[in-house]
């Protein structure tokens, strides 16, 4: 769908990454990921056509992406920005139906079938129910919604998104995550995406695309990208650190020490995690440590018992078990 060939990008002469030989692929959902600063939204902007490369070129199909009139490339490929669109009192619809500008006459007139493209992406992102409310009523999730049918409204080969879950909460950026991933599979086009959700583009990316603060790129499953090394090394600067055992990040901490933990079920998995929030090293049945935690009844009424303390003793709740062990 769309693909660089020695691509430098930067300001001002200054280049931001090494010449990056890279592809787009139908179907396929991309995420951008990095340090801040280190170049994603400008290497989206000179995909988009919106920026001049320092060298190289980006090719959509056979044509240069910065030579194709700006209709045209607006018909094979959008874009979604980060920044709000100050859209006034139109209507969602409206506003969705502005994606169909490239095939439209001089006054805008929409067809039957342009009419029809525009109900269509609507419902394809779940904002069919508020076609006709002002789009200055809607929630940040809403109009993101929105905004991605009237990008799908121009029928795009390629769609570009920078930052599109920036203003979100956290079940809406799961939910605009899968609607990405699920319209790339349906629509067959190609997904590109900035984000600085991690863990979610861990778990829905189909490859990533890594840019480092020093200016490196590598591309790969987001499997590859854990096993390698790559996400350790280019996030640990960043007050965060990659767990390749758990294939998430975490946030570096004071280590308290080891401790054992012994059980089974929620009630144990919940536990681990607030020793490792309070700065413990987990390790699972290891009667060998001095200080153990063993978790019995799991459920509602599970009880904590912590031994290793002087003298060892029972909890009722996680709480106190952990109000405890701080000073244990």
């Amino acid at each position: 769908m769309l693909a660089t060939e020695g691509l430098v990008i930067g300001y001002g002469g200054r280049a931001l990454t090494p010449p990056l030989d890279v592809e787009l692929r139908a179907g396929e959902l991309v995420c951008l990921i990095g340090p801040n600063g280190a170049g994603k939204s400008t290497l989206l902007r000179t995909l988009a056509g919106m920026q001049r490369p320092l060298a190289g070129h980006v090719r959509l199909g056979d044509d240069d992406v910065h030579r194709l009139p700006a209709v045209e490339l607006a018909k094979r490929l959008a874009i979604v920005l980060t920044e709000r669109v100050d859209a006034g009192n139109l209507s969602a619809y409206a506003l969705a139906a502005l994606g169909r500008h490239p095939y439209t006459d001089w006054r805008g007139a929409l067809t039957a079938h342009d009419e029809a493209v525009v109900r269509i992406a609507l419902t394809q992102v779940g904002a069919a129910p508020h076609a006709a409310r002002p789009i200055n009523e809607l929630s940040d999730g809403e109009r993101q919604r929105v905004m991605i049918a009237r990008a799908l409204a121009q029928e795009p080969q390629v769609l570009l998104l920078d930052e599109p879950t920036a203003f979100l909460d956290l079940p809406c950026r799961v939910d605009v995550l899968h609607l990405l991933a699920t319209l790339a599979r349906e629509r067959r086009c190609a997904v590109l995406l900035t984000t600085h959700d991690l863990d979610l583009a861990l778990r829905v990316a189909d490859r990533l695309w890594l840019l480092t603060a020093d200016g490196a790129f590598v591309a790969g499953l987001p499997e590859e990208l854990a096993l390698n090394g790559a996400l350790g090394s280019a996030f640990r600067s960043e007050g965060v650190e990659f767990d390749s055992a758990a294939g998430a990040f975490k946030m570096k901490r004071h280590s308290c020490g080891p401790v054992a933990l012994f059980g089974e079920g929620l009630a144990t998995q919940w536990t681990a995690r607030a020793l490792e929030r309070i700065g413990y090293e987990v390790h699972w049945a290891d009667p060998n440590l001095p200080l153990r935690v063993e978790v019995s009844a799991p459920g509602e009424d599970a009880m904590w018992r912590l031994n290793g303390a002087h003298p060892p003793r029972e909890y009722r709740s996680l709480a106190e078990l952990i109000e405890q062990v701080r000073v244990s």
